[in-house]
């Protein structure tokens, strides 16, 4: 359904990827946001196989280029930001225990234990920027 010769839109094509794969990909993302970075570069490129294979591009096509076209950010990005949702969430929820787990403290910068949180504090990945930077020169073209 989702391969070059799909009859399926684009637009269907990314609905599809968005509510059946990365919601699988990206599971419990607050909590093991902070994996190593090999790991989460996998999930990455399972994301920018569906992105080429989806818009059947040429190998010459940068990735950045096809995250911007099919607004889809990074992983690392999506797990940052569904963290800071959850977060964000927890410290007003009406449960007690998921309200009192929400507080932290960040530890010192020589601390080598990584927790969940710490991912909101984290500088963005080398994809990132590139693709913001994409995404900036798009919004002014339109204009």
């Amino acid at each position: 359904m989702l391969g070059r010769n799909s009859k399926l839109s684009l637009r269907n094509k990314r609905t599809l990827y968005l509510m059946c794969i990365r919601t699988v990909l990206t599971y419990a993302s607050p909590v093991f946001a902070h994996a190593a970075p090999k790991t989460l570069k996998k999930l990455q490129v399972l994301q920018n196989k569906f992105c080429r294979t989806a818009t059947n591009a040429q190998w010459c096509v940068k990735n950045s280029v096809l995250q911007r076209d099919l607004d889809l950010p990074s992983i690392r990005k999506y797990m940052k930001d569904a963290s800071e949702r959850f977060f964000s969430i927890a410290e007003s929820h009406p449960n007690p225990l998921l309200s009192a787990a929400a507080p932290y403290e960040t530890p010192p910068p020589h601390h080598f234990i990584r927790k969940p949180r710490n991912i909101i504090t984290d500088p963005p990945d080398d994809f990132t920027p590139e693709v913001e930077r994409l995404r900036d020169l798009n919004k002014q073209n339109d204009d």
